[in-house]
């Protein structure tokens, strides 16, 4: 198992998509880098509410949701975010420098979430999916309880 925690700052995951979107061709608009920002400062997963109230605080001005939400999914498209279903929230992926599947590990505490990559738990997701026939386009678990933090002052 590989664990993709970062103790790297916000900052740096920022200028790594950042980056990331220059050697693809990609365009930051203002707006992109501003959600990108309000992501990075925070220290767990966000909803498209909270960033859009985030969004319009800065902005001094209401924000149309649909605006946030094509923003969400251009980085959720290029893997720079990974939305936590069962949450309805965004969570930095940690290495989108390559395609992978794994697990997130949510903290029903503090709401953290760590990504988590797996070979194993991976194969045995695949062959279940071919087994039932069915063809995943992705494949992330989710996986809630406490963080090693949390369980420690637990």
């Amino acid at each position: 198992m590989h664990d993709h925690r970062r103790a790297e700052s916000s900052d740096a995951w920022s200028s790594d998509v950042v980056a990331a979107c220059g050697r693809l061709g990609l365009t930051m608009t203002p707006l992109r880098q501003t959600v990108l920002t309000i992501v990075s400062e925070s220290p767990a997963p966000l909803g498209a509410y909270a960033i859009i109230e985030a969004l319009s605080r800065r902005e001094g001005k209401s924000i149309a949701p649909p605006t946030v939400y094509r923003t969400l999914e251009f980085f959720l498209e290029h893997g720079f975010l990974h939305k936590i279903e069962s949450r309805n929230v965004y969570a930095r992926c940690e290495h989108f420098d390559h395609a992978h599947e794994g697990a997130l590990l949510i903290c029903e505490k503090c709401g953290r979430s760590d990504e988590v990559e797996d070979s194993a738990l991976s194969k045995a997701l695949a062959a279940t999916a071919e087994r039932a026939g069915f063809s995943a386009r992705r494949r992330m678990v989710e996986m809630i309880g406490l963080c090693r933090d949390c369980a420690q002052a637990a």
